[in-house]
């Protein structure tokens, strides 16, 4: 049991690399998919591990075995791994829960702040335009969905290169990019391992959306064009827009004008391979801790003397 909820613990360290080679080699909308749910699913899976594990490290002291209704402190591995483990799992998800509340508090006012700025202007549509002095814009979610963008963004672009801009944010609305990049965010804060993958997410979530305006107007270039000069003339914006907030000037922007200027391909084998590692990462990581978890319950039904009736 213990050996499954350690290896739990350790496969969510195999994704990051995976994932940037899937953004790399799949079409944006699929690696989005593929990279959220390789995300989500080991990381609920790491809390119930390290649930189980507080749990097996209470259950083997006398104690918390009476408290259980148990006949015997539980019966696992040797003391000098359970108990230390159980004692930094408690540390880790004292960690994980400070830390996704002080996000998720840090987010809502954000986004609070930015549907009350938004709201105070009228808005054409779902486009809503501010008045300010730094290029900006960003597809901000909740209902209706909205469009922000700045004045001096407007300026810094064209007739052309603004219908790209308004058709990428309306992409990010219309795929509900927002739900991803909190998927993210949530997974981030339940294993370390899977910071690095928010700004994965972020980059296909960016890429899907350069691909769908890239559709929307029929120039690859422009689209192209238009990102990087959205981009450049952000550049030294400090935004205060929400986390979850997807915007066109965001992310390794060099490399999504790359993406855009070179041809569209079909997935080559080696993506396929990519794609099946992380499917294969996500099912084992899901399979390792049911098993660990069921496990678990046995033990403490036998340690009941239910087994025995």
């Amino acid at each position: 049991m213990t050996a499954l909820l350690f290896l739990t613990l350790l496969l969510p360290c195999a994704v990051p690399p995976a994932a940037r080679r899937a953004v790399d080699r799949l079409a944006p909308v699929t690696a989005l998919w593929l990279i959220t749910v390789s995300v989500v699913v080991p990381a609920g899976c790491s809390l119930a591990a390290l649930g189980a594990l507080v749990l097996t490290g209470l259950l083997k002291l006398p104690a918390f075995a009476a408290l259980g209704e148990l006949v015997h402190p539980l019966r696992t591995a040797s003391d000098l791994v359970v108990v230390p483990s159980a004692a930094v799992s408690v540390g880790a998800l004292a960690v994980c829960a400070v830390t996704l509340g002080r996000a998720a508090l840090r987010e809502v006012r954000a986004l609070r702040r930015a549907r009350t700025a938004a709201g105070r202007r009228p808005a054409a549509g779902d486009l809503c335009v501010i008045d300010s002095p730094h290029p900006d814009a960003y597809a901000l979610p909740g209902r209706p969905h909205r469009i922000v963008v700045t004045t001096a963004m407007l300026r810094s672009l064209d007739a052309a290169e603004r219908e790209v801009l308004f058709a990428h944010e309306r992409a990010h609305n219309r795929g509900r990019h927002h739900y991803f990049l909190v998927a993210a965010e949530l997974a981030a804060h339940c294993h370390p391992a899977l910071r690095p993958v928010r700004a994965t997410v972020r980059l296909a979530a960016e890429r899907a959306a350069d691909e769908a305006a890239a559709a929307a107007v029929g120039d690859r270039r422009l689209t192209a064009r238009a990102i990087a000069r959205a981009a450049l003339a952000g550049q030294r914006t400090r935004s205060r827009r929400p986390g979850c907030a997807a915007a066109a000037a965001s992310g390794p922007v060099p490399q999504r004008v790359r993406a855009l200027l070179a041809a569209p391909h079909a997935p080559r084998r080696p993506a396929r391979w990519i794609a099946a590692a992380l499917l294969a990462c996500t099912a084992v990581s899901c399979t390792a801790s049911a098993t660990g978890v069921i496990d678990f319950h046995h033990r403490v039904e036998v340690a009941q003397g239910e087994a025995s009736r």
